[in-house]
């Protein structure tokens, strides 16, 4: 049975070599990941972000819990920091959910971040595209600690739960509209530390500043749901967590009725496209002008003022589609 036949049949072995081959960059991963690419499109994928330290991998291994209880396959996707040794996963949240690492209807996979900003790893939309066509229906991202310029996780995702945690500088961090703005789900975890009522108001202020940016695939929420929703938990203590369920469903489902979560597979869609294409522009430039080997020294030359930047960049360009055209004509 080959690869791909494995995948759509769950075959775990299958669906962690298939990952591999993609975080590798090996040959073949792009060929079957259109192979599955089919099969593709019933998993609801939730992005989990929020400051380190706020409890995403507990909170991430109580909704696992509740999703098994309905019967739903469920994959998790921990992005960590990359180790400065190995270059691999540190695998610290993976740690945190060995509850589940002997249930069937499971797959938590960790995946080193490699230096990719956005708090998750490049490879990250490839994997989930592998794991939706293995049948998994809820879909985790972890992330690995959002900051304003971490907000990848909104394009990739069909729900953002941001989680925030009293006493730990969120209060502030909650102003930053760039964070404020990836978030469809609000969840105010460790509700016994003191302030997290003020962290609530403080949340509950800023939403009401927030304006709807529909063209960019988010906003303050699909028609029918007043505003975001604020879920106060305990994960740890596992309280609040069939509160958050149910915000979610109820997210979804006024989303699907709405036509915006549509609209947000559609943002996804786009944003992933414009990345390949980035990718694959690079790629061809690197092959052709060699940009890796003569980078330093064109750092040289602009650091001796021998060369000015977007000149030097223009005549790279136009030296690249000059030897296209004769290759074309050749």
């Amino acid at each position: 049975m080959d690869l791909v036949a494995e995948i759509r049949q769950g075959n775990v072995r299958a669906i962690a070599r298939a990952i591999s081959l993609i975080e590798d960059l090996e040959p073949g991963a792009e060929s079957l990941v259109d192979a599955l690419y089919p099969d593709t499109g019933g998993s609801l994928v939730l992005g989990v972000t929020g400051s380190p330290g706020a409890g995403k991998s507990t909170l991430v291994d109580r909704l696992i819990t509740l999703e098994r209880r309905r019967g739903r396959k469920v994959a998790v996707i921990a992005v960590d920091p990359s180790s400065p040794f190995s270059g691999g996963a540190i695998l610290g949240d993976r740690l945190r959910m060995q509850s589940h690492a002997t249930d069937p209807g499971v797959f938590i996979r960790s995946m080193a971040s490699r230096g990719f900003l956005g708090g998750v790893a490049a490879a990250t939309g490839d994997v989930i595209k592998v794991l939706d066509s293995a049948g998994y229906q809820s879909i985790f991202i972890e992330t690995i600690g959002v900051g304003q310029t971490e907000i990848t996780i909104v394009e990739l995702s069909d729900i953002v739960l941001l989680v925030l945690m009293p006493g730990a500088g969120d209060e502030i961090q909650a102003m930053k509209a760039g964070v404020m703005e990836i978030g469809d789900v609000f969840v105010i975890n460790k509700r016994d530390l003191p302030g997290a009522d003020k962290l609530r108001t403080e949340v509950e202020y800023v939403l009401s500043l927030k304006s709807p940016n529909p063209a960019a695939g988010r906003g303050i929420g699909p028609a029918g749901v007043a505003a975001n929703p604020i879920v106060m938990t305990s994960a740890f203590h596992d309280e609040g967590m069939r509160q958050l369920q149910e915000a979610i469903d109820t997210y979804r489902t006024e989303g699907e009725r709405s036509g915006w979560l549509a609209e947000r597979r559609r943002f996804r869609l786009e944003r992933e496209l414009l990345g390949m294409l980035n990718r694959k522009v690079h790629e061809l430039m690197d092959v052709h002008i060699e940009v890796s080997k003569q980078l330093p020294a064109w750092t040289d030359s602009l650091y001796r003022h021998e060369a000015r930047p977007y000149a030097l960049i223009n005549e790279q360009i136009r030296k690249f589609l000059r030897e296209r055209r004769s290759d074309r004509e050749n």
